[in-house]
């Protein structure tokens, strides 16, 4: 049997499966969700900018990938693999397009 799984952040995971900003390639933008992280681990990150709602990008990574700079609120804020998996995000909509509830 073969188990086929949909990696893309387009809203076709399977149920229970969230995307997070280590599944986003350089350029690519999404909204962030929500942060699972302690309190005040999550309370810095807000403190930077990244809070629910805002559009996140990706850029460049040290080589291997860790650390990755990632957009937020006009900043560039480098964060490491395990800290960028635990922000979970959705696709943002393209430019000129209303987002669906």
């Amino acid at each position: 049997m073969q188990l086929s799984i949909n990696s893309g952040i387009d809203g076709s995971r399977p149920e229970g499966f969230s995307a997070t900003l280590v599944d986003l390639d350089r350029g690519d933008a999404a909204i962030l969700d929500r942060i699972d992280l302690p309190g005040e681990d999550a309370r810095r990150l807000m403190e930077l900018g990244f809070l629910p709602g805002a559009t996140i990008t990706a850029g460049r990574s040290a080589p291997g990938g860790d650390p990755q700079v990632f957009q937020v609120d006009g900043s560039e804020i480098a964060l490491r693999r395990e800290t960028a998996r635990r922000l979970k995000i959705r696709r943002a909509p393209a430019r000129g397009t209303r987002e669906r509830m």
